[in-house]
């Protein structure tokens, strides 16, 4: 079972490579953790359908693009989940930051994503603003279970693209998320 305490013990002393893009604009994201009846949930969102949001619809890490009064990423990653999900993770306790990456796919925004590892000390609740769909907890040990990450066929921009997923219920989580969560997966899993 991966546990909040592996998460910790696998992520000491863990500090992500930063991207030099200059001319790509910096977002943060965060992995809010908390221990749950099976080991450690993640917290992903469903972004909502809106029209010129070129993540709509999409599971994704509640984060985004860094604002002038943001003092770093860090506190872009704080403000962002606070304002779409309601969480303050000022009171969580900040883990390890995880390697810069931008998007693969060329019609997406030059952005990159820095992104946060927090653990909170209970499950909070869910106050989604109107970016958000809705919210949902999903046990590490379920992403990590053997084929659950596989290879799906998605509709970006009208345009048909294979790439790795994982499917969880009736959830895709692919592209910048599944990109973020396969390496995390890999080393905390790597670590029981």
């Amino acid at each position: 079972m991966i546990t909040l305490a592996a998460v910790r013990r696998a992520l000491r002393g863990h500090w992500g490579v930063p991207a030099v893009a200059p001319d790509a604009r910096p977002a943060a994201v965060a992995l809010a953790l908390v221990e749950g009846e099976h080991g450690a949930e993640i917290l992903l969102i469903r972004r909502a359908v809106r029209a010129g949001d070129p993540w709509s619809g999409q599971v994704a890490l509640p984060g985004g693009r860094r604002e002038p009064a943001d003092r770093d990423l860090l506190a872009t990653a704080i403000r962002e989940t606070r304002e779409e999900t309601g969480i303050d993770l000022r009171r969580g306790e900040p883990l390890a930051v995880l390697d810069d990456l931008a998007p693969v796919t060329p019609v997406l925004p030059p952005v990159v994503v820095r992104p946060f590892v927090f653990a909170l000390s209970r499950r909070p609740a869910l106050r989604p603003n109107d970016e958000v769909q809705d919210g949902f907890w999903v046990p590490l040990d379920r992403l990590a279970e053997p084929g659950l990450r596989r290879e799906v066929t998605v509709t970006v921009r009208g345009a048909e693209r294979t790439l790795p997923a994982y499917v969880v219920g009736g959830e895709v989580i692919w592209g910048m998320t599944e990109r973020i969560l396969t390496p995390f997966l890999e080393l905390v899993a790597g670590s029981r």
